[in-house]
């Protein structure tokens, strides 16, 4: 690709005019009008908005800079697909040397790594710099660490080509700037600003816990984590504002001059709630205002410097954070793993800091992406606003009901503001911006704006949210203040005060509020809580929400629900909230067996909406046993409008595979649409979307769902409901062990065979089709390995006897996670680990069945069946519930194909044994062709015996190629 020729001419007019440019006369702004904007103009990018884009969906942003001393506060420019940051370009004029200079380079990155843009460009038209801005910025780094392209002007004529395939707006459009930035991807110093931001406010935690406790021995332990995180919250506030230009720049970092910082930073807090009227800062009692202050933090001891070193941490140099530009999801991220650890005081009055112990068993704190929160609101609050005014607008009431940091609020409350925005600009923005009562004003740039009293009446109005955790609470609160502040000043603020006797912020006390979502005030029922202590009732934390919200009752409840709602199962719930448990299972229709709490949640937000309810949840709800009663509920009274199945996406750091639902109150004729999502080259899109009959659906009565997602070619599965009984009619079908069994097994376990008697012990990853791999490779089990795992006999009167009994039996034994079904035959010599399943019989022989269950036919049932259950990498979570309605074809003994296939199955165990044994690679390739052999003879055996056409056996066999 040759340069455009506007790019020739803008290379030779530079060229010609080089001395003047270089001249410190010539100014950054006459350099980006005459050279950085015709640059990207030639990029493709709609540099001026001359489409007429609405503000949220401009190709480019041109920050207006804040000016704080000598330094800008915001890139200067943005670069935007959809309304999303891509990268930022920082203009300097041609007398810089950007070669060599530290300062713009380290202002770029700071910006660009706080923002968590991976790439972002550093240019005066002379010189053009692309920095890797995963890299964490550090004051002593050399203008070219982690710069990974740099250019001189006359390059851009030869190496056009390059940039526009990483920079121009097509090839951002088309996922190339993501490929090519995660090609490009060092390790070496990369660290994300939300895990350095965490690991700063973590250590601050630390250090404050440590020092409050020690000089204030009379707080209790909610006491002191209330005041450690309030304070925080207060710093981190005022911090952000100050570079947004709400607050004076350095006025916190001006605290470490002195003796006496905590007096001085208390004095700070009394000026802010003044200025801001938050409950962040509520000292006083004031009419209109039901929250009581906080007369706790201002009378506290705190050491000069702990607060010195918070402060020096927080400012350049030092600091690598540019706060104007860091997200609202990042930060919110931040905070929702900080909110995982919790501080507990010791005997002595000493504080620890510890995970919680729900978040230590999940294996850490799920924080929802971005673009799934954003999908939820589409789907919910955008429907909502279909063909509506503002005026209709406001009688809106969006909840999450278990809020945890605020990202679901934050993303439904951004939309709120972007679509009242473009309302009142559609109307004629100029009707909206006059008055007593202006819902815009005027920025730069033709830029609208909603006023800070239009940002504030929208929240106050629409957004609601309850978590049964203080600190969830107060931080939620903190993030939507944050929010109503993007884009004011300290002038538009004292301005609003000035015309409307106005603070800044509202009070948030009525709309975001601390409570247990899922226990009413009908708990305390036939008990006498005066016998109750403090700390019981504080853990319960009841809720009525009928007296909360009052109003919003009156009027039938919130319009649509949405959320992440917490997962915790039935038996860490007996263990650790034994309360809870029990009263969900008397009060909620979807607690039924070994639920999880996620289930009530499901069942809690369809009540408490009146139009829409979306959660994201794992995929669990869809076919899981204990979620049946779940699904009863949700097609009892409701109707599902989509299911959007994220299963093979990472979307969760840990073993969670979620889908999304949403659903509306009221019965619909509305389609139902089930969406398999995929993720190609960082792209998040539809695998397969999938129209669902409707009155099959609500049909399945509590079974498994993703038995109608299989897709359209799966309807010749549909003839084994009348060909072939369940699996379930002819064998029991169970778990090989509880959970409580499979720990104690654990304490059992002896890693080599003794000359006592012994059980040998499988696990899945040592069960493959027709061959035990005990021995030939590691049992892993409950984060232990062993390599010839055995119970011995001395151990067995510690065993129920049903356990004793089932290893004893002939069986089939079952894998439970595998690409396909991996079953193993036993004459009763092992038990099985807690992954795996048992199948006994006595009304079908289990080496015919063996044949049937290591089939591709069977294996493709459960795919289609159960894709649901998918895990990342192709794997199918393997169960109980699932096994026992496989469609099973039974025949007469006398029947020839009968004993075809016993007598093959006992090949194939011979040949897999034998297979073992072998010595020689020769050896082994020639019983591996035999069983390949044998295996396809059992498929086509099986085919015949389940009546499949050549175009269904041509199915079957596509997913195995």
């Amino acid at each position: 690709m040759k340069a455009p020729q506007e790019i020739i001419a803008l290379v030779e007019r530079f060229d010609q005019n080089l001395q003047a440019y270089q001249s410190g006369k010539y100014n950054e702004t006459q350099l980006r009008r005459e050279f950085i904007d015709p640059f990207f103009k030639a990029l493709g990018w709609d540099v001026e908005n001359t489409s007429g884009y609405a503000e949220a969906y401009k190709d480019v942003i041109h920050e207006d800079a804040i000016k704080i001393g000598s330094a800008s506060k915001a890139p200067d420019y943005s670069f935007r697909i959809g309304g999303t940051r891509k990268f930022f370009v920082e203009a300097k004029k041609p007398s810089v040397n950007i070669a060599e200079d530290i300062g713009p380079a380290y202002q770029l990155r700071r910006y660009a790594w706080s923002a968590k843009l991976p790439l972002s460009i550093l240019s005066d038209f002379e010189e053009f710099a692309v920095y890797d801005c995963r890299v964490k910025p550090d004051k002593s780094d050399k203008a070219s660490t982690a710069r990974i392209i740099y250019l001189k002007y006359k390059e851009y004529l030869t190496r056009w080509e390059e940039i526009a395939s990483v920079f121009s707006k097509d090839a951002l459009m088309k996922g190339s700037f993501d490929k090519y930035a995660e090609t490009t991807k060092t390790k070496r110093g990369t660290a994300g600003v939300d895990a350095a931001f965490l690991s700063e406010i973590d250590s601050w935690r630390q250090a404050l816990a440590q020092n409050i406790a020690l000089r204030n021995l009379s707080l209790t332990q909610r006491e002191l984590n209330f005041a450690v995180t309030k304070t925080i919250d207060r710093i981190i506030f005022l911090r952000i504002c100050e570079d947004r230009g709400i607050e004076p720049y350095g006025r916190l970092m001006a605290l470490q001059n002195g003796a006496d910082v905590y007096p001085r930073l208390t004095k700070y807090f009394y000026d802010a709630d003044d200025k801001y009227n938050s409950g962040l800062f509520h000292f006083r009692r004031e009419k209109d205002r039901f929250e009581p202050p906080d007369d706790l933090t201002l009378t506290l001891s705190v050491d000069d410097k702990i607060l010195k070193d918070i402060f020096k941490s927080l400012y350049y140099p030092e600091s690598p954070y540019e706060f104007s530009v860091l997200p609202a999801d990042i930060l919110g991220q931040v905070y929702e793993q900080f909110l995982g650890k919790v501080i507990h005081l010791t005997p002595g009055h000493r504080a620890k800091v510890e995970e919680k112990p729900e978040v230590r068993k999940a294996g850490g704190v799920y924080y929802t992406p971005t673009y799934i929160v954003d999908y939820i609101v589409k789907n919910t609050v955008g429907k909502l606003l279909e063909g509506k005014t503002p005026k209709a607008a406001k009688k809106l009431r969006i909840l999450d009901p278990a809020c945890g940091s605020g990202s679901f609020l934050i993303g439904a409350y951004q939309y709120l503001l972007d679509w009242h925005r473009d309302k009142y600009i559609e109307d004629g923005a100029e009707k909206h911006a006059k008055g007593k009562d202006p819902k815009l004003y005027q920025r730069i740039r033709n830029e609208w704006r909603l006023t800070t009293a239009e940002r504030k009446r929208i929240l106050l109005n629409n957004i609601y949210g309850v978590d049964i955790d203080p600190q969830a609470v107060e931080v939620t609160k903190l993030s939507l203040l944050l929010k109503v502040l993007e884009g004011e000043s300290d002038e538009t603020i004292k301005s609003a005060f000035r015309l409307f006797n106005e603070r800044a912020l509202p009070d948030l006390g009525n709309n975001i509020k601390c409570g247990n979502s899922l226990i009413g005030p009908d708990f305390y029922e036939g008990q006498q809580t005066s016998f109750l202590d403090t700390e019981e009732m504080q853990r319960v934390n009841a809720f009525d929400w009928e007296k909360e919200f009052p109003e919003i009752f009156k009027a039938g409840g919130f319009d649509t629900v949405i959320g992440n709602p917490p997962y915790i199962d039935s038996e860490w719930l007996t263990k650790t909230n034994p309360e809870l448990r029990s009263y969900c299972t008397k009060n909620y229709q979807s607690a039924k067996g070994n639920w999880d709490i996620f289930c009530v949640f499901v069942e809690k937000g369809l009540e408490l909406s009146r139009q829409y309810s979306s959660l994201i949840t794992p995929n669990k709800l869809l076919s899981a046993d204990y979620a049946r009663a779940a699904r009863n509920y949700m097609v009892s009274n409701h109707s599902i409008i989509v299911i959007r199945d994220y299963s093979n996406i990472p979307v969760f750091p840990v073993s969670v595979y979620p889908i999304v639902y949403v659903a509306k109150t009221k019965t619909t004729n509305l389609s139902l649409s089930y969406e398999l999502m995929k993720q190609t080259e960082g792209i998040i899109k539809i695998e397969r979307s999938q129209s669902i009959d409707r009155v099959k659906f609500n049909k399945v009565d509590g079974n498994s769902w993703t038995s109608l997602f299989g897709g359209k070619d799966n309807t010749f599965l549909e003839k084994f409901e009348h060909s072939c009984i369940l699996l379930d009619e002819i064998a029991s079908v169970n778990g090989a062990a509880t959970v409580s069994e499979a720990y104690e097994y654990k304490e059992y376990i002896a890693d080599e065979p003794t000359k006592e008697d012994y059980f040998t012990f499988v696990n899945t990853g040592t069960i493959d089709r027709y061959a035990v791999l005990w021995g030939i490779y590691p049992t892993t089990y409950i984060k232990a390995k062993y390599n010839r795992p055995i119970i011995p006999r001395k151990f067995w009167h510690k065993m129920s006897e049903r356990r004793l009994q089932q290893a004893r039996s002939e069986k089939i034994i079952v894998g439970g996670m595998n690409k396909r079904l991996e079953c193993i035959y036993d004459s009763g010599n092992i038990i099985a680990g807690k992954s795996t399943s048992i199948i006994i019989s006595n009304k079908v022989n289990l080496l015919y069945l063996l044949g049937l269950l290591n089939s591709k036919l069977l294996s493709y049932f459960y795919r289609t069946t159960f894709s649901g259950l998918s895990l990342q990498g192709g794997f199918l979570r393997i169960g109980p519930p699932q096994l026992k309605i496989l469609p099973i074809k039974t025949v007469e003994n006398t029947d020839p194909n009968f004993q075809k296939m016993i007598n093959l199955v006992k090949q194939m165990l011979n040949l897999n044994k034998q297979l073992q044994e072998s010595k020689t690679d020769h050896e082994k390739t020639l019983i591996q062709h035999q069983i390949d052999a044998i295996d396809n003879q059992i498929d086509k055996l099986v085919y015949e015996l389940y009546d499949l056409t050549p175009e269904e056996v041509e199915i079957v066999e596509g997913i195995f190629l």
